[in-house]
């Protein structure tokens, strides 16, 4: 059996920790403190992750104690030896040390990579110091014979042209010689290093946030961005259905009929509602008190002997233009901030505009409707390209700007270029898709299914994901939505009059909120604000919904101010 420098052999120093450079027993099983190693190998980990994390402290005096009381040895003492010279610049014990350490390595060969890494901090640090003759001598005669990564050795020879000690750094891209990045070569260091040998950096901390992120995603109604010290390690991460929005806080009742669509912009704050009585109104969102107020009524929708029901609002970007759809051949984009009508683009007389996306630069958009075709077009009205013989539902540009999702009348999701003219296919439900909704990272699709439900779909792998159960899906419009922290919720509204949300993780409901007559069309999430939705029905209001008055500061992050903590409609008086 090979042994290392101090006698240990490879293997007692790799066991359960019973060895004498690791866990300062005596040859005859008494420990340091005289007292018998009657520690588990788990609680022997325990402990040395404690002495890490005291030791990172600076809590050196408690360490000491620690590993003195328990028979243990924080880290192997070459190992320990090693972290020091590496930290204070000592290269040549550095180098020393792996001699000592290289039988305590899972593969002995690594040693070669350690101390190329090791060359190659000395050989930038000569060279910042000016010293370009002492890094030349260590490129040609200890980094090159190791004939190790000689592609990068042949960039570290271009750095020697290096004029002054800036352009080393920019050209590189090395931070200097520092604190900062010999701690940065000892994390690399590290990963060749076992952890019966040396316990790897930030481990309880890496372990407690792992945790953390358990108990967060078992959690149904987390919907914070609050971390783990926030929360405390007391006591299990566990979040009230208060924290929710799920009370209502206002109702709005300007609209004069059936309200079908409502949209936040994406900077959260304003939104945008439509209803059947032909009129948009744009509200400003107050995200401390959750509460809306009119801005403008839009009422160029009211051309024509009995005006055009308001179907589909689509924000540009900038969240300053609205796109809106009114089952006509005609497409309205609104200055949202002024309340003017910015162009009205008309396509074929006898289509029936049902949907629209705009493309991310905010320059252009795309619309389409029923009647078996849609367009791609410029804010100025110039029409660049039309796809003929499709009828689609919902569009969706991606994040690229090069690929648009199309939800058509053949029960597919279909990806289209502007320099191909064939449809991509997806995805194929089961039913007629009533409304599709893709989340901010263009990876995620929630699809409203006729008579099959609401089902979540994976589009890089082509995978549905889950069926949420609950809510029966009808034939109507119904426009659903990702929303809360990290969008690991969907809404939805349904025909029952409610609206139903789910943790993207789990296929039943966390909740159901009561409170509309009448169908809800649509619901919106606002994207800044985690902790705030609106949903608009066919009973002519628009709701908002926020946690319990309690909770409202911490759950939006921004302190509670104002009133809007009780329910109240947009004129202040209460609802009926």
């Amino acid at each position: 059996m090979q042994q290392a420098t101090n006698g240990s052999s490879k293997n007692a120093a790799h066991g359960d920790g019973a060895t004498s450079a690791l866990n300062g027993a005596s040859t005859n099983g008494q420990s340091s403190s005289g007292r018998p190693p009657k520690i588990s190998k788990r609680d022997g980990d325990v402990i040395r992750l404690v002495g890490q994390y005291l030791q990172d402290l600076g809590l050196t005096k408690s360490v000491d104690q620690l590993m003195e009381e328990s028979g243990l040895c924080l880290n192997h003492p070459a190992a320990a030896r090693f972290h020091q010279h590496i930290l204070s610049g000592e290269w040549v014990k550095a180098e020393a040390d792996l001699l000592e350490l290289k039988n305590l390595l899972d593969d002995p060969d690594d040693v070669v990579k350690m101390r190329f890494l090791l060359l190659e901090q000395k050989y930038l640090e000569l060279l910042e110091d000016g010293r370009a003759i002492d890094a030349l001598e260590v490129l040609r005669h200890q980094l090159t014979p190791l004939k190790h990564n000689v592609q990068r050795v042949h960039q570290l020879s271009s750095y020697i042209m290096c004029s002054t000690s800036e352009d080393l750094r920019e050209q590189s891209g090395w931070p200097g010689a520092s604190a900062e990045s010999r701690g940065l070569l000892m994390s690399r260091l590290q990963q060749f290093l076992p952890p019966s040998v040396m316990v790897p950096g930030n481990r309880l901390e890496t372990l407690l946030e792992q945790s953390a992120e358990l108990q967060r995603s078992r959690c149904p109604f987390h919907n914070t961005a609050a971390d783990t010290a926030d929360h405390g390690l007391l006591v299990d991460h566990v979040c009230s259905r208060e924290q929710f929005p799920t009370e209502t806080v206002q109702i709005l009742q300007e609209h004069n009929d059936e309200v079908w669509f409502c949209k936040f912009s994406p900077d959260g704050r304003l939104l945008a509602s439509g209803s059947k009585d032909s009129t948009i109104i744009v509200w400003d969102v107050n995200m401390d008190t959750y509460t809306l107020k009119p801005r403008h009524t839009l009422l160029g929708h009211m051309d024509g002997p009995h005006g055009y029901a308001l179907c589909y609002l689509a924000w540009s970007p900038d969240s300053r233009y609205l796109l809106a759809a009114h089952e006509s051949p005609e497409v309205r984009i609104w200055d949202a901030i002024h309340g003017t009508l910015e162009k009205s683009v008309n396509h074929s007389s006898n289509d029936a505009i049902m949907c629209g996306a705009w493309h991310p630069d905010g320059t252009k958009f795309v619309c389409g409707g029923t009647h078996g075709q849609f367009y791609l077009s410029d804010i100025r009205g110039t029409q660049h390209d039309r796809w003929e013989g499709v009828r689609v539902r919902s569009l969706w540009f991606q994040n690229d700007g090069h690929m648009i999702l199309a939800a058509d009348t053949h029960n597919r999701v279909c990806g289209f270029y502007s320099d191909d003219p064939k449809p991509y296919e997806i995805l194929t439900e089961s039913g007629d898709v009533i409304s599709m909704c893709i989340n901010d990272e263009g990876n995620m699709a929630v699809l409203n299914v006729a008579n099959k439900g609401v089902h979540l779909w994976d589009l890089q792998d082509k995978v549905l994901v889950r069926k949420f159960q609950g809510l029966t899906q009808g034939t109507f419009n119904v426009y659903s939505c990702f929303g809360g922290i990290n969008q690991e919720f969907v809404a939805s509204g349904s025909e029952e009059c409610n609206v139903y949300i789910w943790n993207t993780r789990r296929e039943k409901p966390v909740a159901v909120l009561q409170g509309h007559t009448n169908t809800v069309s649509c619901v919106s999430w606002n994207p800044q604000c985690p902790s705030m939705l609106v949903s608009c029905s066919d009973d002519c209001t628009v709701r908002v919904w926020a946690p319990a008055a309690q909770y409202r500061s911490s759950s939006s992050g921004r302190p509670a101010g104002g009133s809007g903590a009780s329910d109240l409609s947009s004129n202040g008086s209460a609802p009926s």
